[in-house]
């Protein structure tokens, strides 16, 4: 007999802000082209000019896009003068742990791309030079690293499970982005860091910096075949260079076993079974979050450590292939992991925006628990200059979908104010949507980073 969360899942396949400027108590400036007036603070913010401090940390000196930001989310929670007191407090003073995401992101150099282009690099140097562009300006580019400071701060998240792995399972593939993060980590240690152990991240939120958790999107494998022990023998190479969690799957289906996007859903393979067991015993964590169903349920099932599905959404809400059914997240909270929801409105569905984020994270507390959810974005903030830069590269035609990229046909459009109250500068607002939906402030802390750092000490060996 086939489940209902099976059927839906085959049904699915088949169809297919800133809050001050200058001051805490100061009312939020007009954003451009906004037509609300814009939600003030309260005259009286908090009670302790340390609370004042650490809250202004978070609400001062946005830019004109942060600000608006915050304005679309704002006005979707129109939250009260006390809610929103409390909620930035909170934010501010906890350590707040993105369970998956990026860090911001610089633009690109419009002209050197374009000069590439135009000397006939091919497609896989120019979509590297973009990336590597992307991700290391920030600690080279004067201006492209103010935007990167201020993006982090106005965030008050204290750490990132950060991308560090380009899908797939190649070794040299994945290398790639975590030589991009550790260069960027190498120059910027005094602000940001690459964090080997929980104890950095706490040590990170005391000194009143940031850091980096780093996940590979994939395990990496040698492809040889020789043997199991073989094949498996770079998870500790990798854990070595500070990869603390891997992807099993990344849509597709590999030797471990079947990928989200896949019509079949058939598991976990002995191999897959074999790779859980070596993660465990390094000190990896497993996520799930792009694995089939089936693949998830028996991950979590057999792993002797939590297995995580980073960045999803519950399937009883919406039945998305990146969702995960009731009865998946059930054995990833009996493995002592966490469902970390994302903020992609395709796949949060209804109207997709911070009230449909906030309605996925009060499901599992009421159904599994507080101990077993938190906020994995699954976004990132890119540089005011992005746009600008992009448009200066010629482009070039029409490619190909890439093989990661072959999802199923999905109709649901995503609106512009529903993307921007999920930016991941308004992570403090999420914090503030937590307070408004009467959630006591230890159950908050485990949501907006306690269990991700339980289960990262539970983890690490």
């Amino acid at each position: 007999m086939q489940s209902n969360d099976s059927l839906n899942r085959r049904s699915f396949l088949g169809t297919t802000g800133a809050l001050a400027t200058c001051a805490v108590n100061q009312a939020v400036q007009q954003p451009l082209g906004a037509q609300e007036p814009p939600v003030k603070l309260s005259d009286k913010a908090s009670e302790s000019a340390g609370s004042k401090a650490s809250i202004a940390a978070i609400t001062e000196r946005l830019n004109p896009k942060i600000t608006s930001l915050r304005q679309a989310t704002l006005r979707i929670l129109q939250p009260t003068p006390s809610e929103l007191e409390k909620g930035l407090r909170l934010h501010a003073e906890s350590v707040v742990f993105d369970s998956y995401g990026f860090s911001p992101r610089a633009a690109v150099d419009g002209a050197a791309l374009a000069k590439l282009v135009e000397s006939g690099a091919s497609s896989i140097e120019l979509d590297d030079v973009r990336e590597d562009m992307m991700m290391t300006r920030v600690a080279t580019d004067p201006v492209q690293q103010q935007e990167y400071r201020d993006a982090w701060r106005a965030s008050g998240v204290t750490c990132i499970f950060q991308n560090a792995g380009e899908e797939g399972q190649d070794p040299l593939r994945l290398l790639k982005r975590l030589a991009r993060f550790t260069y960027v980590t190498d120059l910027m240690r005094g602000f940001v860091s690459k964090a080997a152990s929980p104890q950095d991240v706490l040590n990170a939120k005391q000194e009143g910096r940031h850091c980096l958790y780093m996940t590979g999107n994939g395990v990496p494998l040698t492809q040889q075949w020789v043997s199991v022990p073989d094949e498996l023998r770079y998870v500790r190479i990798f854990y070595q260079l500070g990869i603390r969690m891997m992807h099993l799957t990344y849509q597709r289906r590999n030797m471990i076993g079947d990928g989200c996007g896949e019509k079949t859903d058939a598991g976990l393979s002995d191999f897959g079974e074999a790779a859980i067991a070596e993660m465990n015993r390094v000190g990896v964590i497993p996520d799930c979050a792009h694995s089939g169903w089936q693949t998830s349920l028996e991950a979590a099932r057999v792993s002797t450590k939590p297995v995580v599905a980073s960045h999803s959404v519950c399937g009883g809400i919406y039945p998305h292939i990146r969702s995960k059914p009731d009865e998946v997240i059930r054995a990833i909270a009996d493995s002592g992991g966490y469902i970390g929801i994302c903020c992609i409105p395709r796949f949060l569905r209804g109207d997709g925006d911070v009230s449909a984020l906030l309605d996925h994270v009060d499901y599992v507390i009421r159904k599994f628990g507080p101990d077993h959810v938190a906020i994995g974005t699954d976004v990132a903030y890119q540089s005011q200059d992005a746009g600008r830069e992009r448009a200066k590269v010629p482009g070039r035609g029409k490619r190909r979908t890439e093989f990661r990229s072959l999802w199923p046909k999905d109709d649901y459009q995503t609106s512009q104010q529903a993307n921007d109250s999920l930016a991941w500068t308004n992570w403090p607002l999420f914090t503030v949507g937590l307070v408004q939906r009467g959630h006591d402030d230890d159950v908050i802390r485990k949501v907006i980073g306690g269990n991700v750092m339980r289960v990262a000490r539970s983890t690490l060996v």
